[in-house]
């Protein structure tokens, strides 16, 4: 089972390594935060507990805020 990752205009397959492999386990996969990282799911926007299904798009969006 696998699903597409959309992040800094790149786009992957991935597989989906676990059963309940929500978009948290990815954020964390991948060394960001939830907390500066925004997601889409097939163009929706989620929180991060959502479970990744087979064939789902997701897009990370990393948030840039400052002073």
């Amino acid at each position: 089972m696998s699903f597409t990752l959309k992040f800094k205009n790149k786009s992957e397959s991935k597989e989906i390594p676990q059963e309940n492999y929500a978009i948290k386990d990815l954020i964390t996969e991948m060394g960001l935060s939830t907390q500066t990282v925004v997601a889409k799911q097939n163009g929706e926007l989620v929180i991060e507990d959502t479970i990744i299904n087979e064939d789902d798009e997701i897009q990370l969006i990393q948030i840039i805020y400052g002073g």
